[in-house]
C-alpha cells in the first residue's frame, strides 16, 4: 500500500502541512517537530511522489560526512581528508566537484540520525561516518536500518574510525583502539608504574569502552589488580582532564601516573597537576591518546598514540568516491603507532 502525506502526518502527530513544510524546507519549523517529522518518514519509508520519486534510486553530487564535533582537531582533521578526496577530476557524475556538507551531530544519537534521513532524502552520492558508535542497542539498530536503506538506493557509506556495522553494506576503516590503549600502559608499566589512574570519555561510546579495556589487558597481564577508584568518567575535552584529575588525586593522592581518553584530556590532565604542585613526569607521568597537532608542542611534549587520521580520512574519501577499491570484507584495521615523549618518566621513589 502507498503511504501517503497524510500517513506521515498521522504518524508524527503533526499536520499535512506541517510535513510539508518540514520536506520542502521552505518554512521555520522546531527542531524537534522536524525531527518527528522525518522520523515517521523514515519509519514509513515514505517518498515524495511525482518527479523525485523517479528519482529515488539515483544519487545527487551530495556528499555527507557526519562528526561528532567539528571544533575537535580528532574530527576535523579526518573531515578535512576527506572533503579533500571529494572534489577534482572524478569527483562529480561528470567529472566536477561534489559538494561535501559537514553535518555536526554534537554527539546526539537523534541528530545522527536526523542527519542520514536528510541526506537519504537528498539522495546522496556518499555518506561517510566518523568516530566511535554509540552503544545503544535501539539507536544501533535504527542507525544500521538507515545505513542499509542508504547503500540499497546507491549511495556509498563509508565508517571512518567506527566499528563494522554488519549486514548494512558500509565499509569500516576500525581504528585499534584497544590495541593503542594496550601498548600506551605497557610503556609505562614498563617504566615501573603500579599506581596509575585513567580519565576515560563517555561511558556510551564504542571508542571509551575499546580504549580502557586495552588499558585493563595491559594492567591483568602484568599482574597489577584495578582499583575501580583509579578511573573516572568525563567527556573528550580539556575540562573533564582537568576535573577528573583533581578528583582521581583526591581519592589518591599517590598516583604516579595518569592515562587520558584522548590528548585534549590530557592537556586538562597536565594543567590540573600543575597546579596542584606536581611535576609532569617527575611526580606524576601523563600519557594521552590520537596525538593532535598541539601533543608534540605542550611541555613537556605528550607521550600519546599517534592514529593516521589524515590518512584514514583520505581513504575513507577514496572509497566513498570510488577511486580505490573497499578492503576485503569491506573491513580494515587501522593501527596506531606508540610515541614515547616527555610527559612520562620513571615514577618517583
Amino acid at each position: 500500500m502507498t503511504v501517503t502525506l497524510a500517513d506521515v502526518a498521522a504518524r508524527a502527530q503533526v499536520s499535512p502541512a506541517t510535513v510539508s513544510r518540514v520536506l520542502n524546507g521552505n518554512y521555520p519549523v522546531a527542531a524537534s517537530t522536524r525531527e518527528r517529522v522525518l522520523r515517521a518518514v523514515d519509519e514509513l519509508d515514505y517518498v515524495l511522489n511525482g518527479p523525485a520519486s523517479s528519482l529515488a534510486a539515483a544519487t545527487s553530487d551530495l556528499v555527507g560526512i557526519l562528526v561528532n564535533d567539528i571544533a575537535d582537531p580528532f574530527f576535523g582533521i579526518m573531515a578535512s581528508a576527506i572533503q579533500a578526496e571529494i572534489g577534482g577530476t572524478g569527483g562529480g557524475r561528470a567529472g566536477g566537484e561534489r559538494l561535501a556538507v559537514v553535518c555536526n551531530t554534537g554527539g546526539s544519537p537523534e541528530r545522527e540520525l536526523t542527519y542520514l534521513t536528510l541526506l537519504q532524502r537528498q539522495r546522496a552520492a556518499a555518506v561517510v561516518l566518523t568516530g566511535g558508535a554509540v552503544e545503544d542497542a535501539p539507536h544501533a539498530a535504527a542507525v544500521a536500518a538507515k545505513l542499509r536503506k542508504l547503500t540499497e538506493a546507491g549511495t556509498r557509506v563509508v565508517l571512518c574510525g567506527r566499528p563494522q556495522a554488519a549486514g548494512t553494506g558500509a565499509v569500516a576503516l576500525t581504528f585499534d583502539n584497544r590495541g593503542g590503549a594496550r601498548r600506551l600502559t605497557e610503556h609505562l608499566l614498563g617504566l615501573g608504574h603500579r599506581r596509575l589512574g585513567y580519565i576515560a570519555g563517555p561511558e556510551e561510546r564504542t571508542t571509551t569502552r575499546h580504549r580502557l579495556e586495552g588499558h585493563r589487558e595491559a594492567l591483568a597481564a602484568a599482574g597489577v589488580e584495578e582499583d575501580p577508584r583509579w578511573t573516572v568518567y568525563g567527556h573528550y575535552d580539556r575540562r573533564s582532564g582537568y576535573e577528573a584529575t583533581l578528583e582521581l588525586l583526591r581519592r589518591e593522592p599517590g598516583l604516579t601516573g595518569i592515562v587520558a581518553a584522548n590528548d585534549s584530556v590530557a592537556l586538562g590532565a597536565c594543567a590540573a597537576l600543575r597546579e596542584s604542585g606536581l611535576r609532569i613526569p617527575e611526580d606524576v607521568s601523563v600519557a594521552g591518546f590520537d596525538d593532535l597537532p598541539f601533543s608534540i608542542d605542550a611541555v613537556p611534549s605528550l607521550t600519546t598514540v599517534r592514529l593516521p587520521l589524515a590518512d584514514a580520512g583520505a581513504r575513507a574519501g577514496r572509497i566513498a568516491m570510488g577511486r580505490e577499491e573497499p578492503p576485503p570484507g569491506d573491513i580494515a584495521t587501522v593501527r596506531g603507532e606508540l610515541m614515547v615523549r616527555g610527559s612520562s618518566g620513571t615514577p618517583r621513589a
